[in-house]
C-alpha cells in the first residue's frame, strides 16, 4: 500500500504545480476568499462561486469581439428600424390606408 502512495505522489504534485502555473489555485482562492468575507451567505454558494469564477478571469478574445458584434448589430437594427418607420411613412403618403388596413388599389 505505501508503495502505491508513493507512485502517486509526484503525479499528485506535478498537477499542483500545473494548477498553480495557470492560476487555477488563485483563482479558486480569491473567490473562496470573497465568499468567506460576504456579509451575507449566498443561499446557493455552487452558484456564487461560478458567477465570481467567470467575473474574475480576463475576458477572452473572442468574447470581446463578440460583444462588439452585438453591439454593432444592435446599432444597425435601431437604424433599420427608423428606416423602416420612415419608409412606411412616405409609403402612407403616397398609399392611403382603407378602412380595413389594406392599402387602396
Amino acid at each position: 500500500m505505501a508503495y502505491y502512495r508513493q507512485g502517486q505522489e509526484p503525479k499528485r504534485e506535478q498537477f499542483r504545480r500545473y494548477l498553480e502555473k495557470a492560476g487555477v489555485v488563485d483563482s479558486l482562492t480569491s473567490v473562496l476568499v470573497a465568499l468567506y468575507e460576504h456579509p451575507e451567505r449566498p443561499s446557493n454558494a455552487l452558484e456564487y462561486v461560478k458567477q465570481h469564477l467567470g467575473a474574475s478571469g480576463q475576458m477572452c478574445p473572442d468574447t470581446e469581439a463578440l460583444q462588439q458584434e452585438v453591439s454593432d448589430l444592435r446599432q444597425k437594427c435601431a437604424r433599420l428600424a427608423q428606416e423602416n418607420k420612415d419608409l412606411k411613412t412616405k409609403l402612407q403618403h403616397y398609399e392611403p390606408v382603407s378602412e380595413n388596413g389594406a392599402t387602396a388599389d
